[in-house]
């Protein structure tokens, strides 16, 4: 057969050599991996199952072998290796799957996710206050198929607590609870972040102040309704004009409309949420008020909300991802047998345009609020 003229043997890239039919139809092993890293097995082993013994230089040898042999580990194997199966739950307290869409909370999943992903940890998230998801976080314990515990959201004699007080296995809490003493939480300055609040709206010249709480069986609404009372307290103020809502839009909306047939006259308020605070913004208007101009208004989360507000609000900023990133980092400690102590997270005031500083607040002493 004649030779191609368009066809040059010699001028096609070289192939890589085929790997052993038996190579190619087998997964890689760790033997091979650690042969690859010029490391023993039992370290391969041990940077495979994240075990903190192993140093910086060869677990990132072991990381790069494993990648270029493509080699996964056995979910299986690693499960009898550490005791572990390599999954942690995040329980809500609530029945209303338009929980997870509520940008507080999904940004506190966020931060979550980031821990779990590095540390290969699979996350179910489980709605706990209905009948069915109490009685599948007490499956999952019961039968040990998670390895640790975050709970989010808890009320007052809330019955995921008395589910968590049933089991050994490690719980952290984001937010203290308003009963018992868990020895691991992560919480915000609530109490703090609403006294700062507060005072920022008595240093603009503001005197008939209300406040619109979150849920009072909550402890988070309860931190922030004392932190207003503080710094009523120290003005010489009582705090007559409060009104409950449930941290939603349309809940502040109408709290909002409350408050001014209690008293017409009211010149602030501070609202322990961001979508609260939008919602009472919102009734303000139709109500013919003008915001800063005749009511100053500040909110409590400083989420995206909060800047899209017209005006943008003036609020309390919370580190809201980092709560989810230090509570699950706090979990896993927990789980390799630390004792980590709680962690309070520092809020600040934001200050825009819906309570913006009078021209003396910063004579008055008092340490400046953050821009927005």
């Amino acid at each position: 057969m004649p030779e191609d003229p368009m066809h040059d043997p010699s001028s096609a890239p070289p192939r890589p050599p085929s790997l052993p039919s038996s190579h190619r139809s087998r997964r890689p092993t760790l033997d091979e991996v650690a042969r690859r890293a010029g490391v023993s097995r039992s370290a391969a082993s041990r940077a495979m199952n994240n075990a903190r013994n192993v140093s910086p230089a060869k677990r990132e040898a072991i990381e790069r072998a494993a990648e270029e042999l493509g080699y996964v580990p056995n979910a299986t194997a690693r499960a009898l290796v550490t005791n572990r199966v390599g999954s942690v739950v995040l329980a809500f307290s609530g029945d209303d799957p338009a929980f997870f869409g509520d940008p507080f909370f999904s940004q506190v999943v966020v931060g979550v996710a980031t821990v779990l992903e590095k540390a290969e940890l699979d996350l179910t998230l489980v709605l706990a206050s209905a009948p069915n998801g109490q009685a599948r976080i007490e499956r999952l314990l019961r039968s040990r198929r998670t390895d640790g515990v975050m709970l989010m959201a808890l009320r007052r004699d809330d019955p995921l607590a008395r589910v968590a007080d049933a089991t050994d296995l490690p719980i952290v809490f984001c937010g203290r609870p308003l009963t018992g003493d868990p020895r691991w939480y992560v919480d915000a300055d609530n109490r703090g972040g609403a006294r700062s609040a507060t005072e920022h709206l008595l240093r603009s010249g503001r005197r008939r102040l209300a406040v619109i709480t979150g849920p009072m069986d909550q402890e988070a609404s309860v931190a922030r309704w004392q932190g207003f009372v503080d710094a009523m307290a120290v003005a010489g103020l009582a705090p007559s004009l409060v009104e409950q809502a449930d941290f939603s839009h349309d809940g502040g909306a109408q709290a909002m409309a409350r408050l001014l047939a209690a008293d017409p006259e009211l010149d602030a308020v501070f609202v322990a949420s961001d979508n609260m605070a939008a919602g009472a913004v919102s009734t303000l208007r139709a109500h013919g008020r003008t915001v800063p101009g005749d009511v100053a208004v500040v909110g409590f989360d400083d989420l995206d909300v909060a800047r899209h507000t017209d005006p943008p609000l003036t609020t309390v900023h919370q580190p809201v991802r980092a709560l989810g990133h230090e509570m699950a980092s706090m979990l896993i400690r927990v789980m390799d047998g630390e004792s980590p102590s709680p962690i309070i997270l520092p809020t600040h005031l934001v200050v825009r345009e819906s309570a913006p500083s009078s021209s003396g607040a910063e004579a008055s002493g008092l340490p400046a609020a953050m821009p927005g």
